[in-house]
């Protein structure tokens, strides 16, 4: 493991989003139906914007092997979006609705920010998606075993997106990791900020779901 990695790891655990308190709520069971509906709601903003991450990545790259993979990558995220259709859609909200949707100002706030960070270099691109992927599959497990636990919800169409996750983002993290390993040293304080500012993003798309959907009711 590269100090790099290393560094970005530790900010990982550090601000983990299964620290937030949304997330702490969805695993011990204290979410109503209308606030999953209204992180659904929320996160869809997120999950379609997450192919267009990867190939603003895949454009930068110059070695063709690994424009391949991240090619492969790409489809994949792609094809992630119809199964969050099929999660909302589980805990009752129409797909119309969904697709009509665009977030509160503070999600697209956090999804710009995303974006934006995949559209700086090559390297800093890389880490903040690392940074993005290396924890969800973590995320997801916890994610598919609060909704089994608390919810009743165990259906495929409640749970394939996290299922996926659990597998898919081991490998995606895994090229991002093969990436970083040779970032020479010069470039790593701009790499770690670049993957601690995904960090911070990802986090405040989850304060734009609790403040919206917990806070007003506490």
């Amino acid at each position: 493991m590269t100090r790099l990695v290393y560094k970005i790891d530790q900010e990982v655990e550090k601000k983990s989003l299964l620290k937030h308190p949304f997330y702490k709520m969805w695993s011990n069971g204290e979410l109503s139906l209308h606030q999953l509906q209204g992180y659904s709601l929320e996160y869809f903003q997120l999950v379609k914007a997450v192919p267009e991450m990867v190939n603003n990545i895949k454009l930068k790259l110059q070695d063709s092997n690994l424009q391949n993979r991240v090619e492969d990558s790409h489809k994949e995220e792609s094809s992630h979006i119809q199964p969050w259709i099929s999660f909302a859609t589980s805990l009752g909200i129409p797909k119309q609705d969904l697709l009509n949707y665009v977030g509160n100002e503070k999600t697209k706030n956090a999804v710009s920010s995303l974006v934006q960070l995949t559209e700086k270099s090559v390297d800093e691109g890389i880490c903040a998606m690392y940074a993005y992927e290396i924890d969800l599959p973590n995320i997801s497990t916890s994610k598919i075993d609060g909704l089994n636990k608390f919810y009743n919800m165990s259906s495929f169409d409640a749970t394939n997106y996290f299922k996926i996750h659990q597998e898919a983002d081991i490998r995606h993290a895994e090229i991002w990791r093969s990436i970083i390993k040779d970032i020479p040293d010069h470039k790593h304080e701009l790499c770690f900020n670049a993957a601690a500012s995904s960090l911070d993003a990802q986090n405040l798309l989850l304060d734009a779901v609790y403040e919206k959907y917990i806070r007003p009711y506490n």
